[in-house]
């Protein structure tokens, strides 16, 4: 463990317990029904534990995008052929992507973080170097990483977090990019929860039943060559792991421990929170699951880390596409709460149950 990680959980609290009390009562003061806001009211009561007060703002939104290629892309376990990645990088700095469109709509930044893209890049406008390696190796064959590099690629994290915190963080969402990450997502989820390799994956890019069953088998050969230990989520990110993953794992870190909600894209993401919530149980609560993927192991991922979905859009795409639509409800909910008139403000009667006879 390096300095920077055990400090990052060492400085994981747990949320404020005052400030989620007086903003459930504060919920119950306003002009509605109590719990008539549902999922809303959950939310901005958690997010009033993560910053510790009842009002807030969530005025600074940034989704991170990590990107990083997979030695496993060898394995033809993607429609899609690796230099994609790449050219995915790029459009990302132009402004092409669903990310791009998405953020705007909700007046989030986008970072992009090369975190070991094959070939690397010249210095670019709008993208930042992280690089670990020119992508990780084919876990079929051995380890994705070295162990230096799993914490390494945390500790990278951990500075995209803390380098942005002089512009305003007040609510992160995740994203990444690289062909062959949901076979990665997937042997990290088998590893840590034990469940079989058929259980958890899913058919990524869209793949064909021969295609699919023959990423079962990858996954399977990649647990069985490197046997990951469960225990050690540091020893299942270097063996089965990639580096935009392991670099979430950072962020995710960073976040709670300076208490900030994070909103969790899809499958990719959940592996990433997996590494970092068995790292830290306690960043756990600091968590915000925007969406349900289509992606088959997903649902099971959420329910392994007690995390409950706020939307169910069919999505896949990753890139933090879901998680600017988690944000979006996180910012009502906050808005709701800050910005309601109560009962006494308003001069409207509360109710009043009958009395039992």
């Amino acid at each position: 463990m390096s300095d920077s990680l055990d400090r990052m959980l060492k400085a994981i609290k747990p949320l404020d317990a005052s400030a989620m009390t007086a903003a459930r009562q504060h919920q119950n003061s306003l002009t509605k029904p109590h719990g008539s806001l549902g999922r809303l009211e959950e939310l901005s009561i958690q997010i009033a534990g993560i910053k510790g007060q009842v009002k807030s703002k969530l005025e600074h939104k940034t989704i991170i995008t990590m990107v990083a290629d997979h030695g496993v892309a060898a394995e033809t376990v993607s429609l899609y052929p690796q230099e994609v990645t790449r050219q995915m990088v790029l459009n990302f700095l132009k402004g092409g992507a669903a990310i791009n469109v998405l953020a705007g709509q909700i007046g989030a930044r986008v970072i992009v973080v090369d975190m070991g893209v094959k070939g690397g890049f010249q210095p670019l406008p709008g993208l930042l170097c992280k690089m670990i390696d020119f992508g990780t190796k084919n876990i079929t064959q051995g380890p994705a990483m070295t162990r230096q590099q799993a914490i390494n690629t945390i500790e990278a994290g951990i500075q995209v977090v803390e380098a942005e915190l002089g512009r305003r963080l007040d609510i992160i969402g995740t994203g990444d990019m690289g062909i062959g990450n949901t076979t990665a997502s997937s042997a990290i989820f088998a590893a840590i929860s034990g469940r079989p390799a058929k259980k958890v994956t899913g058919r990524g890019t869209g793949i064909g039943d021969r295609q699919f069953a023959h990423k079962i088998k990858v996954i399977e050969k990649a647990l069985s060559v490197n046997k990951p230990n469960s225990k050690d989520p540091i020893d299942v990110l270097s063996k089965v792991g990639g580096f935009e993953i392991g670099g979430l794992t950072g962020v995710i870190l960073a976040g709670a421990a300076y208490r900030i909600p994070i909103v969790i894209d899809g499958f990719i993401s959940g592996a990433a929170a997996l590494i970092a919530t068995a790292l830290s149980p306690q960043a756990k609560d600091y968590l915000i699951a925007a969406h349900l993927s289509a992606e088959a192991g997903h649902e099971m991922l959420l329910q392994f880390l007690g995390l409950k979905p706020l939307l169910n859009l069919n999505m896949r795409l990753g890139e933090g596409t879901g998680a600017v639509m988690g944000i979006f409800l996180a910012e009502a909910a906050v808005g709701t709460l800050s910005q309601m008139a109560t009962f006494a403000e308003a001069g409207v009667s509360e109710a009043k149950p009958l009395e039992p006879h």
